[in-house]
């Protein structure tokens, strides 16, 4: 018996449509057959909406049973903490047991700043694991549940015929028409959540071409100047330790991809500068980032950095107060194992010294500004940049502080713990500390504490890593 009011998703599915203008879109519907499972009827459901800045969200128009209705702010008290969310109104109430339709559309056109969410061009695109779907909420009672998605949900992307195309979930189909194709693709209820990577590529694979058989592939849009191998090895590497050290990403994703996305923007918000973002098991790249060059130490950090966000902003995905410290702070981090799989202790020690130096630099820059150091707990993701590139480097070597403390394989063992079990969940610091506490068998309150709660790095660690050994 149903214990409070709550609805269920009985059958979802998406259309997306890119247009290439001008201007560029994206033109979405989201179907959904709803039942009224709950013990009540309905007279509204909320619904989180694309945010209209990030995404560009415009021409929006939701129908419930074929006819239109009027999206709804959210009572006043409400409407800080949920600014993307509208309400439905059921008109009439929406009976127990009932099966209702519901269809939403909207267009997304290129927002000011394009970055991890969305990039939109009028030769490619690309909207990221989360934020690009509607989410429908419970009801807002105690014992209301969570309308979860159903077992499989299918969705269908309309391209032109010379795209190439990347998405999550398994690919069922696809079917051409007048200059276009449109894919076909099924989403289990233990998939990544949807993305979407597309674009007139020219795809270099790196598949069998040495000896080690790296798979890797390279889509940018002109044809890539010179052989990529020696790259691919050491994204194959990293790929390799990520897998090794903290669990297998997703059986859909058989290698990673390093696409070249010209309109993505640095996080810093600063023109012409190189920017490396994530999609699942893989990397967007700008055109700034291509021109260093595949040999450049830059670059292979910005793409070990955006590869290791596939298990740490993807797979889980962090709470608002650790937005930045797991967010930032554990994909930094990653980028440590990496080289210290590759080449032992003495280049763990040099990334280590690196991320110290990137974090004094910082704090002295900064030092008397309103952009000088905060603790980590108390630095947001909406925080001006210099603290949150303060906040993410001390959050890196946090962690190294528990692995020299307690042990490495303790510690990347909690963390692989934390991505399997709270797949696709929100994770903050209370279940990283629980997951290594177990592991490790320590309380860990004091690190926690000393770490996240202060300014600053504790001498013994600066002594630790002062000079090169």
């Amino acid at each position: 018996m149903p214990l409070a009011p709550g609805y269920q998703i009985l059958k979802e599915s998406r259309e997306v449509r890119f247009s290439a203008g001008p201007p560029p879109e994206l033109r979405i519907r989201t179907s959904y057959t709803l039942q009224n499972s709950g013990l009540s009827d309905l007279a509204f459901i909320d619904v989180i909406f694309p945010n209209e800045k990030i995404y560009g969200r415009t021409n929006l128009r939701v129908e419930w049973n074929g006819h239109e209705v009027t999206p709804e702010k959210l009572p006043a008290e409400y409407q800080q903490e949920h600014p993307d969310t509208l309400r439905l109104r059921c008109d009439p109430p929406w009976s127990h047991k009932e099966q209702r339709n519901l269809q939403i559309d909207y267009t997304f056109v290129a927002p000011a700043e394009q970055g991890a969410r969305i990039t939109l061009g009028a030769a490619n695109f690309h909207l990221g694991a989360r934020g690009w779907v509607p989410v429908p909420q419970p009801p807002t009672r105690v014992l209301a549940p969570y309308p979860a998605r159903p077992a499989k949900t299918f969705y269908t992307v309309r391209v032109p015929d010379n795209f190439l195309i990347l998405a999550g979930g398994a690919p069922v189909g696809q079917k051409k028409d007048g200059g276009e194709t449109e894919y076909r693709f099924e989403l289990r209820k233990d998939d990544l959540p949807a993305y979407i990577v597309a674009g007139r590529y020219a795809d270099s694979s790196t598949s069998g071409k040495s000896a080690d058989k790296s798979e890797v592939s390279f889509w940018t849009l002109q044809p890539l100047q010179g052989d990529p191998a020696a790259a691919a090895q050491r994204i194959t590497a990293a790929w390799s330790a990520l897998q090794k050290d903290f669990g297998p990403l997703d059986k859909n994703i058989p290698r990673p991809h390093i696409v070249e996305s010209p309109e993505l923007r640095a996080r810093s918000g600063e023109e012409n500068q190189s920017a490396a973002a994530s999609f699942p098991g893989g990397a967007l790249v700008n055109s700034n980032a291509l021109a260093l060059g595949f040999e450049s130490e830059e670059l292979t950090l910005e793409i070990n950095q955006a590869l290791a966000h596939s298990w740490f902003g993807v797979e889980m995905y962090p709470a608002p107060n650790a937005a930045v410290g797991i967010g930032e702070g554990l994909p930094n981090y990653a980028t440590i194992v990496v080289d210290e799989a590759s080449g032992g202790e003495p280049a763990r020690g040099r990334r280590i010294r690196q991320f110290l130096a990137a974090y004094e630099t910082a704090v002295e820059q900064y030092a008397g500004t309103p952009n000088s150091e905060e603790s980590i707990i108390t630095t947001m993701l909406y925080d001006p940049f210099p603290r949150r590139r303060i906040a993410a480097a001390k959050a890196a070597l946090f962690f190294i502080e528990l692995e020299d403390a307690y042990g490495e394989a303790p510690v990347r063992s909690g963390l692989s713990q934390v991505v399997a079990l709270l797949r696709s969940k929100e994770v903050g610091f209370n279940d990283l500390r629980a997951a290594l506490e177990q592991t490790t068998g320590k309380n860990l309150a004091e690190p926690f504490r000393v770490w996240l709660y202060s300014t600053g790095i504790p001498q013994d660690f600066r002594n630790r890593y002062a000079a090169e050994k």
